[in-house]
């Protein structure tokens, strides 16, 4: 099944079909997947066992680090291998074997996050009776607190976990929805389960539940990766010869991540019996969510509102002089006043995310991949350069709609890549990517007269690391959000240095830009941030990332002064 079917199929399956979400769902709310997770593990027992300082493998998507860590564990021999479903368990439990430590790393991660926009959307569902269970295997509380806030409370919700196991059988006997069933506990619970063995010993009356659930309903598995044995053997008997998942069983997976052999083996065994089981690719939750959103017309305007953005809280005014007693917070961010609204829609034979990146690779482009084609910013002659060996079937336009900005979806990313070239096409710096930011330095040897205040506040703006010949650079962080129904450009002054594998480096290397940032105060970041403003936005004239009138260009304008807060009242 393709997505699109999905999504046509979707509203009439609604409450027939059950939802479980793993914790790729809750990442867009600042919680780290497992995968993170496991090489946060590893870098720990890495440099635990060798004593070095965890600096010396910060950067945990850098492939060296990882490679680095990877062969140390390889080598011993008694670990997991790279991608087997048994690392995050295995790693976690040789990590902190005791489990009030183990509650307490998960506390640290879960219980300052807050519902991301596939949150809300989901719970506007359960309020409206278009979703009425939910698993998850998820610590953290995000769906409930979801949840409370669509019905108003929690006198309507039933919440099943390792501590109120026979509640998730009553309420489906009893049909009181919506049920929300938390197969490993969560985060406060005495009874979390994390472990190898405690993943196999699952709650008793929980995976009856789930098995009972599925005979019964349809399920989407969203965001879970499949590593737990003892949720995929239920998942595995729940398809009893044909009998279950009546209305079908759809694992949503991002084309990038590997499918392990358990999932594929799944899908495979209950397609076999006759079940309409798929495995269907998609880029995030929140994306998932949006488009089923937008197939939906029958959405009261009322839940509308509560999914979508608060209430404006901006105002188009200018500071006031300095000496006044009204204080006033400047903020780190710049408004971005003009950005690309469409980008070229190709159509073609390419396969996922990977192969796409291959084919751009041979052309001046900027490209992603979603469902209803690859989508790509540069000239049309340049783009069919990059897939014309790909049969294209359809060449147009697509609508960058501003729903698709307020979570991490394909859209955002190709402006984020487009800006960045943008701002090293006009200003006197280079770009490099750091997962969903990018650093932008000061490049060596330049002489650019727009680069004179920082260099007064700074007094040198790049160089080479003494006794070594690392590079470092003045640099800012940056990445884009659209917040509040505006896009912005948020932004960090850092310091941008050159990576090495040598520990010794590495140490002279954070000693230096730790005394570099250690005497920027109050007065001195605030300078700081307006000077790169300044560089940012230039004088607010137009950039593009590629003067091109023969495709599709990505042209931004940004805002000369940043946002500030304030009270909205004096007192």
């Amino acid at each position: 099944m393709q997505y699109e079917e999905f999504l046509r199929v979707y509203a009439v399956r609604a409450p027939n079909l059950m939802w479980f979400l793993g914790a790729g769902t809750s990442a867009s709310a600042g919680i780290p997947t497992a995968s993170a997770l496991i090489w946060q593990f590893k870098r720990t027992l890495y440099c635990a066992a060798q004593h070095v300082s965890v600096k010396s493998c910060e950067d945990l998507s850098s492939a060296s680090v990882r490679g680095k860590l990877q062969a140390y564990f390889d080598a011993i021999g008694t670990f997991p291998p790279e991608n087997s479903p048994d690392e995050y368990a295995f790693y976690f439990e040789s990590t902190y074997g005791d489990a009030a430590d183990r509650r307490a790393v998960i506390d640290k991660y879960v219980s300052g996050a807050s519902p991301s926009f596939g949150h809300r959307v989901i719970a506007g569902l359960l309020r409206l009776g278009k979703a009425r269970i939910i698993w998850t295997p998820n610590f953290d509380r995000l769906i409930e607190d979801s949840a409370v806030r669509a019905f108003g409370g929690t006198a309507k919700i039933v919440v099943a976990s390792l501590d109120s196991a026979s509640l998730a059988i009553e309420a489906m006997n009893e049909g009181r929805w919506p049920l929300i069933g938390k197969l490993h506990g969560d985060f406060q619970s005495r009874r979390l389960k994390n472990t190898a063995e405690e993943l196999r010993e699952q709650d008793v009356e929980l995976r009856r539940a789930l098995v009972e659930s599925c005979k019964r309903y349809g399920l989407i598995v969203v965001g879970y990766s499949g590593r737990d044995q003892s949720v995929m053997s239920a998942l595995a008997e729940s398809v009893s010869d044909g009998r279950g998942y009546p209305g079908g069983l759809f694992w949503f997976h991002r084309p990038q991540d590997p499918l392990f052999e358990g999932v594929s083996s799944l899908i495979k065994n209950a397609a076999s019996t006759g079940i309409q089981a798929h495995v269907i690719e998609v880029q995030t939750f929140d994306e998932l969510m949006g488009d089923l959103l937008r197939q939906s017309d029958d959405i009261p305007s009322g839940v509308l509102s509560e999914i979508g953005e608060s209430a404006s809280r901006l105002t188009d005014i200018s500071p006031e002089p300095p000496g006044k007693t009204w204080p006033v917070i400047r903020m780190n961010a710049l408004q971005l006043l003009e950005w690309p609204s469409v980008c070229r829609r190709v159509e073609c034979t390419i396969g996922g995310a990977k192969e796409v990146r291959a084919a751009a690779a041979k052309a001046d482009v900027i490209v992603g991949r979603r469902n209803v084609g690859i989508l790509a910013f540069g000239s049309d002659e340049e783009v069919r350069k990059a897939f014309s060996s790909f049969k294209i079937t359809g060449f147009d336009f697509h609508s960058i709609e501003a729903s698709r900005l307020r979570y991490e979806s394909v859209e955002l990313g190709i402006i984020r890549d487009a800006f960045a070239r943008c701002v090293t096409r006009h200003r006197p710096l280079f770009a490099q990517r750091r997962g969903s930011q990018y650093i932008l330095g000061v490049k060596q040897d330049t002489s650019s007269p727009e680069l004179n205040p920082l260099e007064q506040i700074t007094t040198t703006l790049n160089g080479v690391l003494p006794a070594t010949n690392l590079r470092w650079a003045e640099a800012v962080r940056v990445r884009i959000e659209y917040r509040l129904g505006r896009m912005w450009l948020l932004f960090e002054p850092t310091i941008w240095f050159e990576h090495t594998d040598n520990d010794d480096q590495r140490y002279t290397l954070a000693e230096f830009v730790g005394q570099r940032m250690a005497g920027r105060f109050n007065s001195q970041w605030n300078s700081l941030i307006a000077t790169w403003g300044k560089i940012l936005a230039g004088n607010s004239t137009r950039m593009s990332a590629f003067d091109t009138s023969a495709g599709a260009d990505a042209s931004f304008t940004l805002a000369t002064t940043t946002a500030f807060s304030r009270r909205s009242q004096r007192r």
